[in-house]
């Protein structure tokens, strides 16, 4: 009896274990094709049956564990398994480095961010300086004056508080105890020698005695001939300005002026201002109802308007003009260093108000420079510091209400400031 299915006969079975096979091997014994790059493998036995057409021909294997025995290559070497060739796929082969961003160059940042700090300052610096030579307003003409000493060693300024009201309101004359009259006239004088032997500031007394040489009319131009004529030395400025007052000066000293600054009583109070006050030491109570100043001894750090009531104040002083003078240098002095410091200087909200406030009420003469006005500060500075001199012009007594000068002590500190040496005279 046949027990296998109709058509399913050992006759029938062939030589395949299986559907249609008549071997008796198991499925699981059965080798897979083994694959062989090359020639294929010695021996007898059936070719692979033919692949349809365009189908290239599998490799061969050499042994039933799928490696090859000789020329293998499973792809792995050559990126192939993946499609890529080289490593150069979308994967990263042994060996290769994964590439990060480059490292910083620090050597090239920091020379850049050099150059641009130092371009940024040299065009501020640059700058500034345009702006402010712009704003001195040069409108005193020296070479008008006539008849002048010979120029010594060093330089000398004539440094003058007027006391013009010009730019100034009603309201600002009645705070600032100034009163209401025009035009303008000096309220003080001083002369700064600056030089390898350091500074010396000498104030002139209004009231000094001196004698108005001939001069030419800074407006007619006509020359005035000297007549011996002698008044107080603030009125040579009253009648012909500031040519006038230099010509005086040199006249009755014999001492060449090199610059000429002078600065007005609203110009004063606006740079204490921008400067944020300046500290002083009062040596003694005062108070003067024409001044409007009003102090206690002692330290204090006066606005605008208190330091120009205390550089006016002389009718509560005991020595009158002559104290009154040795405030104003004391004053000038600490201002300049105030100016000079580096809080002020290197803070840029407080500089350019304060060289704005300056240059704008500011005359010099037309041959001065920021340089040599930044020299006069610095001059001063070293005066207030105690590396100068500061002195009132050497006095004898009184000549018709007017105080007269020590004519042998001027002359010796005349000689002294114009061989630039170290000042011995002393003043009043």
């Amino acid at each position: 009896m046949n027990d296998w299915p109709e058509g399913w006969s050992g006759d029938n079975r062939g030589s395949g274990y299986g559907r249609g096979s008549a071997s008796a091997r198991p499925e699981s014994a059965r080798v897979m094709r083994q694959v062989r790059r090359g020639a294929t493998p010695p021996g007898p036995g059936p070719s692979a049956p033919p692949y349809g057409a365009g189908v290239p021909q599998q490799p061969s294997y050499t042994d039933g564990q799928g490696h090859g025995g000789d020329g293998y290559d499973s792809g792995y070497n050559t990126g192939q398994v993946y499609g890529g060739s080289g490593g150069s796929g979308g994967g990263q082969g042994p060996g290769r480095q994964a590439q990060g961003r480059p490292a910083p160059n620090w050597r090239r940042r920091i020379k850049w961010t050099a150059i641009t700090v130092v371009t940024v300052l040299v065009v501020t610096t640059v700058g500034t300086y345009f702006w402010a030579d712009s704003k001195l307003n040069r409108d005193v003409d020296l070479s008008k004056v006539i008849e002048r000493p010979e120029a010594g060693e060093g330089t000398n300024y004539l440094i003058v508080g007027s006391d013009s009201r010009e730019g100034m309101s009603k309201d600002q004359m009645k705070d600032l105890h100034t009163g209401y009259a025009e035009g303008k006239r000096t309220d003080s004088m001083m002369i700064l020698h600056t030089g390898d032997n350091g500074s010396t500031l000498i104030s002139l007394p209004r009231d000094s005695d001196v004698e108005i040489p001939s001069f030419v009319g800074s407006e007619s131009g006509k020359k005035y001939p000297g007549t011996g004529r002698h008044t107080k030395l603030n009125a040579a400025y009253a009648e012909d300005g500031p040519e006038l007052l230099v010509r005086t000066v040199e006249h009755n000293t014999g001492l060449r002026l090199d610059h000429y600054v002078e600065i007005g009583f609203g110009g004063f109070a606006n740079i204490v201002d921008a400067v944020g006050g300046v500290e002083i030491d009062i040596p003694q109570d005062i108070k003067d109802k024409k001044s409007g100043a009003d102090f206690k001894k002692g330290k204090q750090a006066l606005d605008g308007q208190e330091a120009l009531a205390f550089v006016r104040t002389r009718y509560a002083l005991p020595g009158s003009d002559l104290d009154r003078t040795k405030n104003q240098q004391k004053f000038l002095s600490a201002l300049a260093s105030q100016v000079a410091t580096p809080s002020t200087v290197l803070n840029p909200f407080r500089l350019y108000p304060t060289m704005g406030a300056g240059l704008d009420s500011l005359v010099v003469d037309k041959d001065m420079g920021l340089f040599d006005l930044a020299s006069m500060f610095w001059a001063m500075k070293s005066v207030s510091g105690g590396d100068g001199t500061s002195m009132n012009m050497p006095v004898s007594g009184s000549v018709g209400g007017n105080l007269k000068w020590d004519d042998a002590k001027v002359k010796k500190l005349v000689e002294e400031l114009k061989n630039d040496e170290k000042v011995t005279v002393s003043g009043n």
